[in-house]
């Protein structure tokens, strides 16, 4: 399947949950539905034992996230089975520590004992140290590192920790493979829906039309206005802007070395990336600003922007262009109150956040097509404006 797909995703999320559902869960199942058939040794027994250990693995990912949810509702033990998943499509061959390492990427960060009673985290603590146990020493070494290059440590702003896993990865670069399919996961994990918004549109002809033909009645949604939900189109934006954080420090890291970043990992979020942001500007354009001539202004005006190369940097605000300060002012912030004002703020502004689904269409367009393309003014040690 094309990993950035969402019709895909949502049928890999439905059949994941829906083994998930069974009153007896069959761990075989779901791991080969994960691993896509794969081995994880060529010798059978040790493929067997391998894919033994995952299983165990599983059941203790599934006791540990049995009582939590996503921001959207669904079963949180979904994000890292669907992560799992993803990685597993972009690659040939598999081991055993590149899937713990994935099942396990925000256990560091998500499970704490204070909400379990004793005796269920003891239970958990044994069910970890037993599988830990079953490993090589070697490999249980490499697993225990990957996770605390991959856990987000207090005080630490988003910048800091990619460029920390960063460079952790040039020695294993597997890690950005891991932090790749995270941030697909999350970025395809933003709208609970029966199928893909852009179903059945051809995007760029929309825009075409909007821009050149006067007659162009506008593109009518099949949909009434969904209800608002706990993501709504600023934090999709934001979410987008980590997307193209983590893309340009990737790139930038991987200037003057012999790292190369994995490339079917990364045009992936960059093509869901995009799609994102095209389904952000159709909503746009249908439901709240869908006067003709106020969406040909807003265009051409984000196309002046964009074809000028002031999307390719960070820059700061300015009175006259809607889109300076657009990271500087909505984003940047490592405060989650201050970011979640800022963002609602955004959110009030659709003219702005029309404009930015164009710039984000660039941008992630720009990722694509030149390999050497990153957005200037950002660095591990935070944003910078030009």
């Amino acid at each position: 399947m094309p990993l950035f797909d969402l019709n895909e995703f949502f049928k890999l999320s439905a059949a994941l949950n829906y083994n998930l559902s069974a009153a007896s869960l069959n761990r075989y199942n779901v791991l080969m539905y994960i691993i896509g058939e794969k081995q994880l040794a060529a010798d059978e027994k040790k493929d067997r034992e391998q894919k033994s250990i995952v299983m165990e693995a599983l059941g203790y990912v599934f006791n540990a996230y049995s009582q939590k949810r996503r921001r959207l509702g669904p079963m949180a033990v979904l994000h890292p089975l669907r992560a799992t998943a993803l990685f597993t499509r972009s690659i040939d061959s598999l081991n055993l520590v590149d899937l713990l390492t994935l099942l396990f990427h925000d256990i560091l960060e998500d499970i704490n004992p204070v909400h379990f009673g004793l005796k269920k985290w003891k239970d958990m603590e044994s069910q970890l140290y037993r599988l830990l146990g079953r490993m090589k020493k070697r490999e249980e070494s490499k697993l225990l590192n990957n996770l605390l290059c991959l856990t987000r440590v207090e005080n630490e702003s988003y910048y800091q920790y990619i460029g920390r896993l960063l460079k952790k990865a040039r020695k294993s670069p597997e890690l950005v493979q891991v932090k790749l399919a995270d941030r697909l996961d999350n970025t395809l994990d933003m709208r609970i829906d029966l199928e893909d918004p852009l179903a059945g549109v051809d995007f760029f002809e929309t825009i075409f039309q909007t821009m050149f033909v006067a007659n162009y009645p506008g593109y009518k949604p099949k949909k009434v206005h969904s209800p608002t939900t706990p993501i709504n189109g600023a934090k999709r934006l934001y979410q987008l802007f980590k997307n193209a954080v983590l893309l340009s420090l990737i790139r930038q890291n991987g200037q003057g070395t012999d790292y190369q970043a994995p490339k079917i990992l990364f045009d992936a979020v960059s093509e869901a990336s995009l799609k994102e942001a095209q389904r952000t500007l159709i909503h746009l354009a249908s439901y709240h600003l869908n006067d003709r001539q106020t969406q040909r202004s807003l265009l051409m005006e984000a196309m002046r922007y964009c074809y000028s190369g002031r999307s390719d940097l960070v820059t700061k605000p300015d009175g006259d262009q809607l889109l300076d300060g657009l990271f500087s002012t909505y984003f940047r912030h490592k405060s989650k109150k201050i970011r979640y004002q800022e963002l609602n703020i955004l959110y009030q502004n659709k003219p702005l956040m029309l404009e930015a689904s164009i710039a984000f269409i660039v941008i992630f367009l720009s990722f694509l097509n030149n390999g050497d393309y990153f957005i200037k003014g950002i660095s591990a040690e935070g944003i910078e404006p030009e």
